[in-house]
């Protein structure tokens, strides 16, 4: 008996590890293959979402998102234990979305985020943490951690980012593109194309808001953007400012 327990225990504990890497292998497993699902259809229009004034159409926290010189400022000088963001207050599908960012101050990434939720339920204390515009969702990544992630869900998402690091300006103007149509996302940078990718979990893709990032940190930090023009249901299904 005194073998047969130790054996016991072991096998136990074999089992155990094995649930749990099959647990963990299933919440981030995803087929190998992404369906392709085709561009939705609706209205092809042209929106400003930036007026160059105002931030009318938008909803932040006005101490951390503001207007200066034609530009939106993102910029926090006390800590920000979540990432906030600067949402749009109408909701979108497909589209596309041409843009400039210049990361100023600091060296955290920004993005764009969209086909999510807000989600302030993140902090138990939304009040006090100031989660009331954080989101959920997919983010496409500037400038210094290029690439895709899905906020409060799969984390990092199959992508890679060196094609965007090698055109890309780390406190300069960046000019960018994403055409988001089905479960397919592709992001120009400067006139490169950089990322073509399917989500391979379409059913996580909502008609949401669009949101600007301003990244949770301990350090003060800024990020602008300006252009800021939307066209939703593209009639082009590819990058226009790819050269």
């Amino acid at each position: 008996m005194r073998c047969l327990v130790p054996l016991l225990l072991v096998l136990a504990s074999g089992v155990a590890l094995g649930q749990d890497k099959k647990s963990g292998d299933q919440k981030s497993s995803a087929p190998k293959e992404a369906p392709v699902v085709k561009p939705r259809e609706g209205k092809s229009e042209t929106i400003k979402l930036f007026d160059g004034k105002t931030l009318d159409g938008w909803e932040g926290y006005t101490d951390l998102w503001s207007v200066k010189d034609g530009v939106i400022v993102a910029k926090n000088t006390d800590p920000l234990k979540f990432s906030t963001y600067l949402l749009t207050k109408n909701k979108y599908t497909d589209f596309r979305l041409t843009f400039a960012s210049k990361l100023v101050t600091s060296e955290m990434h920004s993005g764009v985020c969209f086909w999510g939720i807000v989600k302030p339920e993140v902090s138990k204390e939304p009040e006090k943490d100031r989660t009331k515009h954080t989101y959920a969702g997919h983010l496409v990544m500037f400038p210094s951690g290029y690439g895709m992630y899905d906020l409060f869900g799969r984390n990092g998402l199959p992508v890679d980012g060196g094609p965007a690091k090698k055109v890309g300006k780390q406190h300069d103007w960046n000019d960018i593109e994403i055409l988001a149509q089905g479960n397919r996302v592709r992001v120009a940078v400067n006139g490169t194309a950089v990322v073509d990718w399917r989500d391979p979990l379409p059913d996580r893709i909502k008609e949401a808001p669009i949101g600007l990032q301003l990244h949770s940190n301990t350090v003060p930090q800024e990020v602008q953007f300006k252009g800021l023009v939307l066209e939703t249901f593209p009639k082009e299904d590819k990058l226009l400012t790819v050269k």
